[in-house]
């Protein structure tokens, strides 16, 4: 569960996807914010939301292509949040201050961030995380192909535009199918990482990057205790040093078989 505090007197909890019905995204022209709207959108929710980049009568292909989709969008002026709202999205780029929050926080609407809500949605399904420091978006696509091509109908939130999708007119980093695989990027770059428990963690490379190597090293390690399945590439030094042999839970090579 995912304790939300609106303000110092009232704590909402947020347990699952089936919690609200009318989210609102802060800063919904993100990559990773414009995914996990497209997705809940596919899945049923009525999603709205608003980015500073939208501006009256200018064109936006973000905002065009969102609204293709069903999803409202507004200014960043306030009046996209209403009475209706039951739950606002925010990114780790979304001050405090921004007048959208607080308004939030006026109607007493709980307010979640974009990595917490990416954990609520992984555990609704049988999650494929893909972790590391470099190559998250293109092995998450060839994941998400494989798995289509298998005709396993699965859905993907990705932190980038799969060809295929943007092919059918669509910004291309989500897409919900009717099967029971999803298919992530796990950031690590906020530590958010280590609020995924997915069916099958998949760790690509460690290497510097937003953190020290220590870190990373300390936020893999809970990356893999949350795995289900852990699978590792082996040729990359740091990554094999996250250990494949079986624990609490199995561990495993790239050679790993969907079944």
């Amino acid at each position: 569960m995912k304790c939300i505090r609106v303000n110092a007197f009232i704590c909402i909890m947020i347990a699952s996807i089936h919690d609200f019905k009318n989210p609102f995204f802060i800063g919904i022209a993100g990559s990773g914010m414009s995914a996990i709207a497209q997705y809940l959108k596919g899945i049923g929710k009525n999603v709205s939301g608003s980015d500073r980049f939208f501006r009256e009568g200018e064109n936006n292909e973000t905002k065009e292509k969102l609204e293709a989709e069903g999803i409202n969008c507004f200014l960043q002026n306030g009046e996209g949040i209403t009475d209706a709202t039951d739950l606002v999205v925010v990114s780790t780029a979304v001050e405090d201050t921004v007048a959208e929050v607080q308004k939030a926080k006026e109607l007493n609407i709980p307010i979640i961030k974009r990595s917490e809500l990416l954990a609520v949605i992984a555990a609704s399904k049988k999650t494929i995380a893909v972790g590391g420091t470099s190559g998250k978006s293109t092995t998450s696509a060839m994941l998400f192909d494989i798995l289509e091509y298998a005709g396993l109908l699965p859905s993907i939130i990705s932190g980038a535009g799969l060809v295929s999708i943007i092919k059918q007119g669509r910004i291309g980093n989500a897409k919900v199918g009717k099967g029971e695989w999803l298919v992530i990027e796990a950031d690590k770059s906020d530590g958010s990482i280590v609020q995924y428990k997915p069916e099958i963690g998949l760790l690509l490379n460690i290497d510097k990057d937003h953190k020290e190597i220590e870190a990373l090293l300390d936020i893999f390690k809970t990356f893999k205790e949350n795995s289900k399945r852990f699978v590792v590439n082996q040729s990359h030094p740091l990554t094999r040093k996250r250990d494949t042999r079986p624990t609490a839970s199995t561990r495993m090579d790239f050679l790993y078989h969907l079944r």
